[in-house]
């Protein structure tokens, strides 16, 4: 390489640098990413004690990695550039033909175990049935589309585990999803589908006795639609992964004669069970109550029997099949709402306590120990 040449690059990577930083410097910095839906770091604010214990420069470099110039476009070339190279994991999720599958990890400090402890203990706080469910993830269900080698947690031995708890009734969704394994997740995102979430649906009123309901709804009551081609969920946000086909969000039961309240801001408002509003924003899967909240209860005169639903996200895509049959479903949240679960069962003359939560949520979720309260 002649002196010339290497000048010649060097002055070129300065030049293409200055250009980056100027062109930092000149674009207004964003507020959010709609592709990784996620807030981004803005610059952050300079005090001596925020430079001397190291927040302040660690703040800088948050604020250029989320702020650098078509930091989308670069985060997707990098992934596309990892998979020619026959890579497979991004940032935690694998790609598996046309789906992305979030990678499990282990659970830390014996978590599962206490919480598998406070439902034990919220058992012993009421008179009411308890029911447990334990959804695997895709990275179970669909473990053989893993590639070769793929290392993921063994959900299932967990869910085994938790369906041997004394005075706990289980409810089988690992069963439930196994056929049409395909169809039970969305391909870029982490929730179950319509399809899923009616799997799911069937394993509750299985588990309670009330299996034979179903035939008779499904015969009248659901009508599978398509309402959106362009979901694009949080594993496509997370792996940079974003050449594969968008998901379609379908809406499979009636929301006619039902009635919703919700609690999201603290006071009842009345809401839609589907928030069609929601399809035209990037978490198109809050169309589904329109996403978390602390509590939410849904109405049907016609349903019998009360239901407490102890849950993460993926209820919210179950209840409006639940809804179908309940004349009350209580949906509550413990990482938004603080208070006893089993006091407010009785308070508000519930039948029934159902706590359905994801594995990989159940595993590492810290308020679940507000359930022993």
């Amino acid at each position: 390489m002649t002196t010339r040449y290497s000048r010649f690059l060097a002055a070129f990577f300065c030049v293409f640098l200055g250009g980056l930083l100027a062109w930092h410097v000149l674009l207004p910095d964003r507020e959010r990413s709609d592709v990784e839906n996620r807030t981004l770091a803005q610059f952050p604010e300079f005090s001596w004690g925020n430079l001397k214990d190291g927040s302040f420069t660690k703040g800088v470099e948050d604020y250029f990695a989320d702020q650098f110039p078509l930091r989308d476009q670069w985060t997707g070339l990098k992934a596309r550039t990892e998979q020619l190279l026959g890579k497979r994991e991004f940032n935690g999720v694998y790609l598996c033909g046309d789906a992305l599958i979030a990678k499990v990890e282990p659970p830390r400090d014996g978590l599962e175990e206490k919480n598998l402890s406070y439902i034990s203990r919220l058992a012993e706080r009421t008179e009411l049935p308890v029911y447990l469910g334990l959804i695997p993830s895709a990275a179970e269900i669909r473990r053989d589309d893993l590639p070769k080698g793929a290392e993921s947690w063994d959900q299932a031995a967990f869910i085994a585990r938790a369906a041997e708890l004394e005075n706990i009734k289980p409810i089988d969704f690992l069963s439930a999803l196994r056929p049409f394994r395909a169809e039970q997740f969305y391909r870029t995102d982490h929730h179950w589908t319509s399809r899923g979430a009616y799997s799911g649906y069937r394993a509750v009123m299985e588990a309670m006795g009330r299996r034979e309901e179903t035939e008779h709804k499904l015969q009248v009551n659901f009508w599978p639609r398509v309402y959106s081609k362009e979901f694009q969920g949080t594993l496509y946000s997370q792996s940079g992964v974003h050449w594969l086909e968008p998901d379609a969000i379908e809406l499979w039961a009636p929301e006619a004669g039902l009635s919703v309240t919700s609690w999201r801001d603290g006071s009842p408002k009345e809401v839609p069970l589907y928030d069609l509003d929601k399809l035209d924003t990037k978490d198109k899967y809050a169309v589904f109550l329109g996403g978390n909240q602390p509590l939410c209860v849904i109405k049907n005169p016609e349903g019998t029997g009360k239901l407490l639903l102890i849950r993460d996200s993926y209820a919210d895509s179950m209840a409006p099949f639940l809804a179908l049959h309940f004349e009350e479903v209580h949906l509550l949240d413990p990482r938004y709402y603080r208070y006893s679960a089993a006091k407010y069962a009785e308070d508000n003359g519930l039948d029934a306590i159902a706590v359905v939560y994801s594995v990989p949520n159940f595993i590492t979720d810290r308020n679940l120990v507000l359930l022993a309260q």
